[in-house]
């Protein structure tokens, strides 16, 4: 038997206490995780990153006197491997793009339930990001441009199989999620991501979603 998995070890940074209240209350009953600290600004954000080393940092965007984009690349400077999953209200570009430019792993909005919001901790440890679809849709807004086309798109190599897969990515579902919508492993599921990362020449998930909708591979829903 293998001994004791240790548990993920998560940092809360919001200047709003009941949010970090709340977030603390529903992490704390994940039996896989557990709450290191909680910042209620950037800079104390950054000094209880260096101090506890987590895994992955719940990072709010909107906060004084450094913001969470900035919060981020200072802490991903001293501790490249912690995963920053973005948790905020907006949707603008001016937060999504300096975000994951700063090198936030997932992007996720204060909407999500308690459930999307431990899964996406569990996948930024396995190397999966997440991107919540809302988000995807003003990434799509703004990179999809006429101009500077490839010579042949690399998702022609794609099977379609593949495609399904990178189909599902694209609607925020996670590896059991996409196993369980085609009838397949959720091993399958990571070959199968790992082919698409492979193809698109893209690193993670995020730019694999962010890739399809780029080149009209996914379609804008109407409700």
């Amino acid at each position: 038997m293998e001994p004791e998995e240790r548990k993920i070890r998560v940092l809360l940074v919001d200047d709003h206490e009941m949010v970090r209240i709340g977030l603390a209350a529903v992490l704390g009953t994940e039996e896989d995780m557990e709450v290191v600290g909680e910042a209620a600004d950037g800079e104390e954000g950054v000094r209880l990153a260096m101090e506890y080393q987590p895994d992955v940092v719940l990072m709010d965007l909107v906060m004084e006197p450094i913001d969470g984009i900035e919060t981020s690349r200072r802490i991903l400077e001293r501790l490249p491997d912690c995963k920053i999953i973005v948790l905020t209200s907006y949707v603008d570009d001016d937060k999504i793009y300096p975000a994951l430019e700063a090198g936030a792993f997932s992007y996720l909005l204060k909407t999500s339930r308690a459930a999307e919001i431990a899964q996406a901790i569990r996948a930024a440890v396995q190397g999966q990001s997440v991107l919540e679809a809302q988000v995807a849709a003003k990434v799509m807004a703004r990179v999809r441009r006429p101009d500077g086309q490839n010579e042949r798109p690399l998702h022609e190599q794609l099977t379609d199989r593949e495609r399904e897969v990178l189909l599902l990515l694209a609607e925020g579902y996670s590896n059991q999620e996409v196993a369980d919508a085609l009838h397949i492993g959720v091993k399958t599921v990571k070959f199968h991501v790992t082919n698409i990362l492979d193809k698109l020449q893209v690193e993670d998930r995020t730019q694999a979603v962010i890739y399809a909708y780029k080149h009209g591979l996914v379609k804008e829903k109407s409700e």
